[in-house]
């Protein structure tokens, strides 16, 4: 449960009070405890883009006619997806992780969940239900990848995006529209940001850490504030997007006087291509690049990564991955960053 405090005409969300997660309402029922299922030890599994992880779901006995599903929960829409459905002899997969799911069956009461590859859109909460008539129970459990958050504008300035365009700029981009959780962590992490963004759930929001006139005001505290649910269709801000890093990738520069179509040849003759903007903040992030010669990217901007701020890289004394904008694609000033993929 949030709590809410309303400041003139936004919404600030702050964070749950810590007992919150932990206590239970008083007078309300106790979760009914599994008679099959494993209690797992740990809830959250950590892992990488690209790398393969296993979501734990074991049973303590197995039940006449029994069936195992695995679903995760899409928080674009709060509805859950089927993944894989099995009676511990036989199993069918479903929906776009079909490919890339099986059970591990390590042993007969074995059903956790193996996905390989993990992608960006993996990340999120997934269900194991025993399904044994009325006896149905289930585990939750939470598959996290270590990012990053950045805010994203088109060529043509802010607020262009309905939620369906912002969507694909952050795929196009390496990346995907963030989560609220995302957003939030990020937010704890330094990230201040004045224009308001969509986020995966289709609401809209903007992080701050210092408050000021032209974001909310001096009055309005700290965190994340908030538009709430907007048309998806008509209504227009950035995008707020999530990338990580991506192993056996890597991002380096090339220095030269280039104009954008010959910075994207320089990469080609180096076996790359030209970095998108997630993945320069993941190398950012995560490789610690840290350069402070500007660099076109594919979307035509130009950027750089600081990761030790100094006064004659920018002069700002918070690392970040600055921006010179999207200057004219003909003018030969800056060098380029590239991407090498697995």
């Amino acid at each position: 449960m949030h709590r809410f405090l309303l400041l003139g005409s936004l919404w600030l969300l702050a964070a749950p009070p810590a007992w919150s997660i932990f206590q239970r309402p008083t007078g309300s029922p106790a979760p009914p405890s599994l008679q099959y299922l494993l209690e797992p030890l740990h809830t959250t599994v950590h892992t990488q883009r690209g790398a393969t992880a296993t979501l734990p779901c074991v049973l303590r006995a197995l039940p006449r006619n029994y069936r195992v599903k695995w679903s995760k929960v899409e928080p674009a829409n709060y509805r859950e997806s089927i993944i894989i459905i099995t009676n511990g002899l036989y199993h069918k997969n479903y929906g776009p992780l079909s490919p890339r799911v099986r059970l591990r069956h390590s042993h007969r009461y074995d059903a956790s969940l193996t996905i390989t590859d993990v992608a960006l859109e993996d990340e999120g909460r997934y269900r194991c239900q025993l399904v044994n008539g009325l006896e149905d129970e289930s585990i939750s459990l939470t598959l996290h990848l270590e990012g990053v958050v950045f805010p994203y504008q088109p060529s043509n300035g802010r607020y262009k995006f309905n939620y369906h365009e912002a969507k694909r700029a952050c795929e196009q981009q390496d990346s995907r529209l963030a989560t609220y959780q995302q957003l939030y962590k990020a937010w704890t992490e330094g990230l201040d940001w004045c224009n308001a963004g969509w986020i995966l759930d289709g609401s809209v929001h903007y992080p701050i850490i210092n408050s000021r006139e032209p974001c909310g005001g001096r009055l309005l505290l700290p965190g994340i504030r908030t538009y709430g649910a907007r048309d998806k269709q008509k209504d227009r801000f950035d995008a707020f997007c999530f990338t990580s890093a991506l192993l056996g990738s890597q991002v380096h520069f090339i220095r030269g006087h280039l104009n954008f179509k010959e910075a994207g040849q320089a990469c080609r003759n180096h076996g790359a291509a030209i970095a998108k903007v997630g993945q320069l903040y993941s190398a950012w992030k995560f490789s610690q690049l840290d350069r402070c010669d500007g660099g076109w990217l594919a979307d035509g901007s130009v950027r750089y990564p600081i990761t030790t701020p100094r006064e004659r890289c920018g002069g700002l004394p918070d690392p970040g991955v600055r921006s010179f904008g999207f200057p004219s694609k003909e003018l030969r000033t800056y060098g380029t960053y590239c991407f090498v993929g697995k």
